[in-house]
């Protein structure tokens, strides 16, 4: 199966309310790499490597989120595969 790299950009109350260790979690569950955080606009960055079905299964999840997370959008774009992210699934610092 084909690797691949996307970026996805979450709007909402996606902040303060337990939202990149759901995506932690659901990105362990789902076999897929690479890393979630905060953005200052008040989105949360998640970029991750994993197939395409992999990809939209997150995708799906995303666009529910937790329970204590209001997600209004999610916007993805293709990536470029960065190595530095392709073993394991982590929160990095805030941009």
């Amino acid at each position: 199966m084909e690797t691949l790299a996307k970026r996805f950009f979450v709007s909402g109350a996606v902040q303060g309310v337990g939202f990149r260790f759901f995506v932690e979690r659901t990105a362990a569950s789902l076999g897929v790499n690479g890393y979630a955080r905060n953005l200052f606009d008040g989105r949360v960055e998640v970029y991750v490597i994993g197939n395409a079905e992999q990809l939209a299964a997150l995708r799906n999840a995303l666009q529910r989120g937790p329970r204590t997370a209001s997600v209004e959008s999610v916007e993805d774009l293709d990536a470029d595969f960065l190595r530095e992210h392709a073993n394991g699934f982590s929160i990095e610092n805030d941009e």
